[in-house]
């Protein structure tokens, strides 16, 4: 398919690179201080589209799920922060927009091909790579992969007990 055309991207089991930006409010975020939970990343082309609304609102209506288990949500794009401020706000998301002045982050972690393609990262509390995966990928298969390598509580209850 052609939003494919690019380098393959990270793979998984590797040091998700490390990297610095602003969010969409003007802090500053450090990949690095994010240590000790999971952080998912949403690369996706453009704010304000129907594809890229809907994969963000898909996120933002799993976020209790999310946050239970210890995921932090962060979306990248390299759109103006002005543009984040209205897309987030339009959406009510509640994790920030990092704003990607350059395609630097999206070049670094190999998601811009011949124009911006669609990609989530899971990355570990310890920092390695546990997804990476084009297209529209959801909240579910991000819970699915913390599954395997996190079961719940219930699961690792019924494991001792067997």
């Amino acid at each position: 398919m052609l939003w494919q055309l690019g380098p393959k991207l990270l793979p998984v089991g590797t040091p998700a690179p490390p990297f610095i930006c602003p969010d969409d409010q003007g802090r500053v975020f450090i990949l690095n201080l994010q240590r000790g939970k999971h952080v998912v990343l949403v690369f996706y082309p453009a704010d304000h589209t129907p594809h890229c609304s809907r994969q963000l609102s898909w996120f933002r209506d799993a976020w209790d799920r999310l946050q239970a288990r210890g995921v932090v949500v962060y979306g990248v794009n390299s759109g103006k922060p002005e543009s984040h401020v209205e897309f987030r706000k339009r959406l009510q998301l509640p994790f920030p927009l990092l704003v990607d002045y350059g395609n630097r982050i999206a070049k670094l972690y190999r998601v811009r091909g011949l124009w911006p393609r669609r990609a989530v990262y899971l990355i570990d509390r310890e920092g390695v790579i546990r997804l990476a995966r084009l297209g529209m990928v959801g909240p579910d298969e991000v819970l699915a992969v913390l599954d395997e390598l996190e079961p719940t509580q219930p699961q690792q209850l019924l494991s001792k007990a067997s």
